[in-house]
C-alpha cells in the first residue's frame, strides 16, 4: 500500500525506471502500453523531465510486481552510504569527492558503483591477509594466490540487495509448515518424525562429554543428526528445520544460491548456508500466521518468541525478512553486537547504513544492554544525515554454557523508521513527540560530530588539528570541511 503522504511528493526515479525496462527487454513503447501512459510521457519520466505518478507507481507494482519503496527511497543511498565508507579511507585521504557526485554514479551507473565496491573489498582482504601474516611470521618471499571479496561480506551484499526476504523460501517453508501442523505434534517432535519417516535420519541430543564444542553434527554414514544438550528448545528445532532444508529442499537452495552467486564457489557454499538458516526460520515462524501475529501484538519480540517457540533473536531476525508485497511488516534493521562492540550479525529490510568495520557508536544503547541483561531498552537516535530511528536492544543466549566455560555474551538491536515507531508496543506510551533523539554515527571513523566525549578516533576525512594549549570534550579536534 502507497503511503498518503507519497501522494503528494514527486518521485524523480528515470535511471530506475530504465534499467526495469531494459532488464525485462522491453521497448518504451512497450512498457508504455502496459503501463498506459504514451511513449512520449515514459520517455520524459526515463530522463526525469517528469515525476513517476502514484498511479503509474500503482501500474509497476500490479505489473512488473516490483517493490513500490525501490521508487520512493532515494536512489542507491546504500550504495552512495558504502562508497562514503570506503573513501574514508586514507588511502583516498586526498580525493575529495562530493556526496552529489556519489548520488550521480548510483543514480546513472549504479553496475559501475557495484563492481568499485567488490574491488575495494578485495583489496581489504588483502591486505587484512597481509597484516595478519605479519603477525604470524609468514614467509614474505613467499608467493599467496590472489585473495578475492571477503565471502562473508559477498553473502551480506546480496542479502542487503534482496532486502534479506527470499519469496521462493517463504512460501516453500510456509506451505511444508502448513502440513506438518496437520499432525497436531509439538514443532521438535513433528520434524524429527519427518526427517526419520521420510528422510532415514534420526535427530538426537546427545550429552555434552559426547558432542564436545559441537552443537550440531550431522553424520553422513549413519544418517544421525546430533544436537548437544546445551542447546535450549528453540535452537534444537531450528537446527532440525536447519537440516530439513538441506536434505528434502536442497535443489531450491541450490537453485537460488546458483542464481544470486554463480561464479564462486566459497561464497555460493556460504549463501546456501544462509538460505539454510532462512527457511528454517520460516518453517518455525510461517510468514503469514507469523505477521499478522506480530501486527497483533504491535510486534512485542517476546510475545512472539512464546507464541512461536523461538528465541528473542529468532523473532528479531524474522522480523527484517517481512517484505511479502500482499503483506508487508515495518521495515526493520537488525545488529548483533558483542560486549567489544564487534558486529557479528546484520540484516535489514530498510535503508540504514551500517559500518563494514569499526564496530557501532558507543552512544547506542544497544552497549548500555550488558549492563541490564535480559531488559529491553528504548532508544530514539539521529544519524549525521538527520533521519531519526527507533531502536530496541536485549542481551541474548545462544546457548547454556557449562561452569567455568566462556560464556558467549550478545546483544541484539532490533530497530526501524522513527515513522513506524507509533505501530509498535514498545513506542506506544512514549511521548515521542517529546524525547530528544541521541545523535550517534556509524562508527566514529565515518562520525564528524565535533563534541563527542566517547569518540575513540578523528573522521577519516578531516585533518586533525593539536592545541597544546587546550583540551576539549572530545580527545580529537579536526578540521571543518
Amino acid at each position: 500500500m502507497i503511503a498518503p503522504a507519497t501522494a503528494s511528493r514527486k518521485i524523480f526515479a528515470g535511471p530506475r525506471l530504465k534499467r526495469l525496462r531494459r532488464e525485462r527487454q522491453l521497448t518504451q513503447a512497450r512498457m508504455a502500453e502496459e503501463l498506459d501512459v504514451s511513449p512520449s510521457y515514459l520517455n520524459l519520466m526515463e530522463r526525469n523531465q517528469r515525476p513517476i505518478t502514484v498511479q503509474v507507481l500503482i501500474r509497476l507494482t500490479d505489473v512488473y510486481g516490483i517493490d513500490p519503496r525501490d521508487f520512493m527511497e532515494g536512489e542507491g543511498e546504500q550504495s552512495v552510504g558504502e562508497m562514503e565508507q570506503i573513501l574514508a579511507d586514507p588511502l583516498f585521504r586526498e580525493a575529495a569527492v562530493p556526496r552529489a557526485e556519489l548520488r550521480d554514479a548510483a543514480e546513472h551507473s549504479p553496475a559501475l558503483l557495484a563492481a568499485m565496491l567488490r574491488l575495494y573489498r578485495a583489496y581489504a582482504a588483502a591486505r587484512e591477509a597481509s597484516e595478519a601474516g605479519v603477525f604470524a611470521g609468514a614467509d614474505r618471499d613467499r608467493a599467496e594466490p590472489l585473495l578475492g571479496e571477503s565471502p562473508i561480506d559477498r553473502v551480506r551484499a546480496i542479502l542487503q540487495d534482496a532486502r534479506n526476504h527470499f519469496p521462493e523460501l517463504d512460501e516453500a517453508a510456509e506451505s511444508f509448515a502448513a502440513n506438518l501442523a496437520l499432525g497436531g505434534h509439538e514443532l521438535f517432535f513433528a520434524l524429527s518424525d519427518h526427517l526419520r519417516a521420510r528422510h532415514g535420519i534420526r535427530v538426537r541430543a546427545l550429552p555434552l562429554e559426547v558432542m564436545g564444542d559441537r552443537l550440531r553434527w550431522y553424520d553422513h554414514h549413519r544418517r544421525q543428526l546430533m544436537i548437544s544438550e546445551v542447546m535450549d528448545q528453540p535452537g534444537r528445532t531450528f537446527q532440525a528445520a536447519y537440516q530439513l532444508a538441506l536434505t528434502e529442499f536442497s535443489g531450491l537452495l541450490n537453485e537460488i544460491a546458483g542464481r544470486l552467486e554463480p561464479s564462486d564457489d566459497l561464497n555460493r557454499k556460504l549463501l546456501r548456508v544462509t538460505l539454510a538458516n532462512y527457511f528454517a526460520g520460516a518453517v518455525m515462524m510461517p510468514y503469514g500466521r507469523f505477521h499478522e501475529a506480530a501486527e497483533l501484538v504491535g510486534y512485542d519480540v517476546e510475545v512472539l518468541g512464546a507464541r512461536f517457540g523461538a528465541s528473542f533473536e529468532q523473532v528479531a531476525h524474522r522480523l527484517t525478512t517481512l517484505a511479502r508485497q500482499t503483506a508487508r511488516g515495518i521495515p526493520f534493521f537488525l545488529v548483533r553486537v558483542d560486549a567489544a562492540g564487534n558486529v557479528s550479525k546484520r540484516f535489514s529490510s530498510s535503508r540504514v547504513p551500517f559500518a563494514h568495520s569499526g564496530g557501532t557508536c558507543p552512544l547506542w544503547n544497544i552497549h548500555a544492554a550488558f549492563t541490564d541483561p535480559g531488559r529491553i531498552l528504548t532508544q530514539v537516535v539521529e544519524l549525521p544525515d538527520g533521519s531519526q530511528w527507533f531502536s530496541i536492544a536485549r542481551t541474548v543466549r545462544r546457548s547454556i554454557s557449562p561452569f567455568g566455560a566462556i560464556e558467549p555474551r550478545f546483544a541484539i538491536g532490533l530497530g526501524c523508521e522513527i515513522k513506524y515507531a507509533r505501530r509498535l508496543v514498545y513506542g506506544r506510551r512514549l511521548d515521542l513527540a517529546a524525547l530528544e533523539a541521541m545523535p550517534i554515527g556509524i562508527n566514529c571513523r565515518l562520525c564528524e560530530r565535533p563534541a563527542c566525549p566517547q569518540r575513540a578516533a578523528p573522521p577519516a576525512l578531516r585533518g586533525l588539528l593539536v592545541d597544546e594549549s587546550m583540551r576539549n570534550i572530545s580527545p580529537f579536534t579536526f578540521k571543518d570541511v
